[in-house]
């Protein structure tokens, strides 16, 4: 529908056009009846609607933020994802696209039908490798003589990034996903049929001085089930605000008075320099800046709520409130 769409200057020639009389009104309504065919090319069939394909992005969005923060934290060093972008194409071209050696990591998605796959770029996966085994971040692409051991860091460090896809998609589905395979040549891997419809979502990558991009392929029939949720009515219903129920208002209460709070009678301060501490003896006197007949602050998790007086109760130490310290006051 995009070539049928005029730009403002191809409108503007029009209405120049038929107000000098180069051009009849009359012999464009001819026009428009003809009918008019378009080439559909039924290998690349889109069966995502716009309006689907922005809410995988928007979901992928999230998930770019869930990973950038996991993998600052598991590699401890700079990481930016982002979505780069969101595209439907045959699963063919989609392998076609990729190196011929690169980091394949297949998950299952129950209770969702078929698997997705995640493409590492080998760029990304040894700069994560080399921080992980202690490295700089130093990228060295030999993703054809991976040994054991570099294929067992690898594959759990993306298995546990797999609780972020969980995060990611739980405003639309709950999903438990699982990795299945490891692989480096796609040309052994086969998903589903070549001419099947996928949605390629692809994330710039950037970790240390090293970037690449990371690829999710997601096949029509894991989406299939979910579809009618990815459109905007259901994110709308969803993010309508629901009213609380008496019931719930009832246990949310009950559970408040039952929390614990830190409370703490100020005595006074006093301020000395670590001199004067360091050579403090027995029965040496300390003078707090709290006159004797002025009221104690009442602090409840280290902030100031009420005036109260010492006194004691059944041979307890304890205090009474005087009154409320209004917000404010106690900061003159």
């Amino acid at each position: 529908m995009a070539e049928e769409v005029l730009s403002q200057s191809e409108i503007d020639a029009l209405l120049s056009a038929i107000s000098t009389g180069e051009m009849d009104a009359d012999e464009l309504k001819e026009e428009e009846k003809e009918k008019k065919v378009r080439v559909y090319d039924f290998k690349r069939a889109l069966r995502f609607s716009k309006d689907q394909v922005r809410s995988l992005s928007r979901i992928h969005e999230n998930f770019a933020r869930l990973l950038t923060t996991y993998f600052s934290a598991k590699l401890r060093t700079y990481v930016n994802i982002s979505v780069a972008s969101v595209d439907q194409v045959p699963y063919e071209e989609f392998i076609r696209s990729i190196p011929k050696m690169t980091i394949l990591n297949i998950f299952s998605m129950p209770p969702l039908n078929g698997r997705i796959l995640f493409e590492i770029n080998p760029n990304i996966a040894y700069t994560m490798l080399d921080r992980v085994l202690g490295g700089r971040g130093a990228s060295v692409n030999k993703v054809e003589n991976l040994t054991e051991i570099e294929t067992t860091i690898m594959s759990q460090l993306f298995e546990h990034a797999a609780a972020n896809v969980k995060e990611a998609w739980s405003s639309i589905v709950d999903i438990e996903p699982m990795m299945e395979e490891f692989e480096v040549n796609p040309q052994f891997l086969q998903m589903v049929s070549p001419n099947e419809t996928v949605v390629v979502i692809s994330l710039n990558t950037t970790i240390g001085d090293s970037s690449g991009m990371i690829n999710i392929c997601i096949p029509h029939v894991v989406l299939e089930p979910i579809i009618p949720k990815l459109s905007v009515h259901y994110w709308m219903q969803n993010q309508q605000p629901q009213e609380s129920k008496p019931e719930e208002y009832q246990v949310l209460s009950k559970s408040i008075k039952k929390t614990k709070v830190e409370v703490k009678a100020v005595l006074g301060e006093a301020d000395i320099s670590i001199e004067e501490f360091l050579y403090l003896n027995r029965n040496d006197v300390i003078q707090l800046d709290q006159l004797i007949n002025e009221p104690m602050q009442l602090c409840i998790d280290e902030e100031p709520k009420f005036y109260v007086q010492p006194g004691k109760k059944r041979k307890k130490m304890a205090v009474q409130i005087l009154e409320e310290i209004q917000r404010g006051e106690d900061d003159e």
